[in-house]
């Protein structure tokens, strides 16, 4: 099944964002496989991180929920919030997506 995680940073969190960017990378190339879409939330600027967004295939949300917990980002304490949701694509992907 597919969860998407809503992850919203801490306030002010840019340098810790930018220390851990690599290992979280690395996290995410352990499940690449099974990522139907990841990226950064931004603000309205264009650039100013604001959190993540991802939709990653799991067994059960027990592995979802198990596999954030691991994730450099929350070991690191970047986020403010953290949002696990089952998710259901019904909509072929059309913008934004790499031909």
């Amino acid at each position: 099944m597919l969860f998407s995680f809503l992850l919203l940073d801490r306030p002010d969190a840019g340098d810790l964002r930018q220390e851990m960017r690599p290992r979280h990378k690395a996290y995410l190339g352990l499940v690449q496989e099974r990522i139907a879409f990841a990226g950064p939330l931004v603000h309205d600027d264009g650039s100013t991180m604001l959190g993540s967004l991802l939709v990653i295939e799991f067994a059960s949300r027990e592995a979802a929920v198990a596999w954030l917990r691991d994730e450099p980002f929350t070991q690191a304490g970047l986020y403010a919030s953290t949002t696990v949701h089952a998710f259901i694509n019904l909509w072929p992907q059309k913008m934004g997506f790499p031909a």
